[in-house]
């Protein structure tokens, strides 16, 4: 199993970081991509993308990413706002009405995208419901009351976020989440990246597997443990049969179920706060801005730290971007004006993307 590809003058120490990872078994299969001045600087892949190790990693191979997938939920949602048929700052429930009960018909639009609407993790009933229930999750979400005051608590909604961004689309306007990303904003940035991916692209995904002899139960416990309540339900989050299995990769579980490659993250994230790039163009100069400045500033209680959130990132002065459960991340670098993204089938922690972003001089600490 080897490394492939190419890394341009001032990046070749990331080849040999990738290498390394292989060589001593802490990556199976991964792309990095790096994006600086309109062209790509770093094309790298290395080993298999599929558990039977006989498919080479390509760069057009697409994976899971789990919380990477959050700025791309955001990203519809405000393309609906651009069109006018959403406001960020009306309440949820003069859209969906059914959301307004049980304390929350003050709830905004901001705050959901914030983190803010105060329903982090999915209330006990959803402990039965099956992961690609969509329906099912979004009624529970509808009808149950607020852990906290919407607008008050910041707490990442793990899991929770897309099916209420998800939500308010149908509502608001008769088309899924995926509808507003797959068929609005992915083509307007000729982006190779799904939330319920296509049947024709599903033999380019990878298979991911936990790189922990504990699974699922250790990696809760060493890698993340502030999230083991915010991924207790539904069952199946962590479970790779469940998320390697079709059913799954051709849902909208947007909150964690974006499919793409590096290079496409990395593409993205190099012109994420570009004033005239394909993201300006798709928002407008306004609701760019917002999408890209911090709007929130506070101890998030899921990530334990205190962290600044656009909405749908996280930034402060180094970089904006987000990772996600498992090693999988992108972002744009504010110090050395690149855009960046390693995605990888075997989940551990962000150990690998920190030693590539610390080679090149990038800080990717989160906590302000």
């Amino acid at each position: 199993m080897s490394v492939q590809g190419f890394a341009g003058d001032g990046y070749e120490g990331v080849t040999e970081l990738l290498t390394r990872f292989v060589a001593d078994g802490q990556e199976t299969g991964a792309g990095l991509s790096i994006w600086s001045a309109g062209a790509e600087v770093v094309d790298l892949t290395a080993g298999w993308s599929d558990a039977a190790r006989t498919e080479p990693w390509r760069p057009d191979t697409l994976v899971h990413t789990y919380s990477t997938s959050k700025p791309f939920a955001a990203l519809a949602t405000l393309t609906a706002v651009a069109s006018g048929a959403l406001e960020l700052d009306r309440a949820v429930a003069a859209y969906w009405p059914e959301y307004g009960q049980a304390g929350k018909d003050e709830t905004t639009l901001r705050d959901v995208l914030t983190h803010r609407a105060g329903q982090p993790v999915f209330p006990p009933a959803a402990a039965t419901v099956d992961l690609v229930d969509e329906d099912a999750l979004r009624e529970i979400l509808a009808a149950a009351p607020p852990e906290t005051r919407p607008g008050t608590v910041l707490a990442e909604h793990a899991l929770t976020y897309g099916h209420l961004l998800d939500g308010v689309l149908r509502a608001a306007t008769g088309q899924p989440l995926g509808h507003w990303f797959n068929d609005v904003a992915r083509p307007a940035l000729g982006m190779d990246a799904w939330f319920g991916v296509p049947t024709s692209e599903l033999p380019r995904v990878a298979e991911l597997e936990h790189g922990l002899p504990g699974g699922a139960a250790q990696m809760l416990a060493e890698v993340c443990p502030t999230y083991d309540r915010a991924l207790s339900r539904p069952h199946g989050a962590m479970d790779m049969d469940r998320i390697n299995s079709t059913a799954f990769r051709q849902s909208t579980f947007a909150a964690i179920n974006l499919h793409t490659s590096a290079r496409a993250l990395a593409r993205f994230y190099s012109t994420v706060t570009d004033p005239d790039g394909p993201l300006r163009d798709l928002l407008g100069e306004k609701l760019h801005t917002e999408f890209v400045t911090t709007q929130v500033t506070a101890v998030d209680q899921t990530v334990q730290e205190r962290v600044n959130w656009t909405l749908g990132m996280f930034r402060t002065d180094n970089f904006i971007g987000m990772g996600g459960l498992g090693g999988s991340a992108g972002y744009w670098s504010f110090t050395n004006g690149h855009g960046v993204a390693y995605v990888t089938r075997r989940l551990h922690d962000h150990g690998r993307i920190g030693q590539i972003a610390f080679g090149m001089g990038d800080n990717l600490i989160k906590a302000v």
